[in-house]
């Protein structure tokens, strides 16, 4: 089971940073609209302070946090009690986005690195309450934005996940990401982005 589970937090990794756009560092395009560069957490408090920011301090405080490095291997920096997981910033990414998810938000996030349908009838929840930068607000698996195009940026959201086709009445593009709105509407991964600011 702990190998099982630590192959699942090696794909979270991956779907952080594929399917959140994330970029290298250095790529312009990464850090157009961003209020400059972010100094990633490098030391394990650091990178245990960074993943409790990224939810309230009531689900933080018993969450499992993890890391990874450039060669994916995964690291546990605390085991949690609450079912949980949080990662802290990426070095490889524009900006702070930090995330936590609950086991239904872990399965979903499974189902999308692996290219498979989440799994039916199963709700999960995540926080960004640091924000975070999209390469498509459509192509889950965008890792840049489109010739022509920008980074979504989104600042602190909640996300509703595995939520299906049940989003009539939300808008499908980012164009004002300071309102609700549907990320990857028309595939399996739509998942409602709430902002909490």
């Amino acid at each position: 089971m702990r190998i099982k589970s630590r192959l699942l937090t090696i794909g979270l990794f991956t779907l952080v940073v594929t399917a959140h756009g994330l970029a290298t560092p250095g790529d312009p395009q990464a850090t157009a609209g961003m209020a400059g560069p972010m100094k990633p957490p490098t030391t394990g408090p650091e990178m245990i302070k960074s993943a409790m920011s990224a939810a309230p301090p009531a689900v933080a405080q018993g969450a499992t946090i993890i890391t990874m490095d450039e060669k994916m291997n995964m690291k546990t920096l605390r085991e949690g009690t609450n079912g949980w997981t949080c990662l802290p910033d990426m070095p490889t990414t524009p900006g702070a986005d930090p995330m936590c998810l609950d086991k239904g938000g872990l399965a979903w996030a499974h189902a999308l690195m692996s290219k498979t349908n989440p799994p039916a009838d199963t709700m999960g929840f995540g926080y960004m309450l640091m924000g975070g930068s999209d390469a498509s607000n459509t192509d889950p698996f965008a890792t840049k934005p489109a010739p022509g195009g920008r980074w979504v940026d989104t600042g602190p959201h909640v996300m509703v996940l595995g939520i299906g086709t049940k989003f009539q009445g939300y808008p499908t593009t980012a164009a004002n990401t300071s309102l609700p709105y549907v990320m990857f509407p028309d595939t399996p991964y739509a998942h409602l982005m709430l902002p909490v600011r």
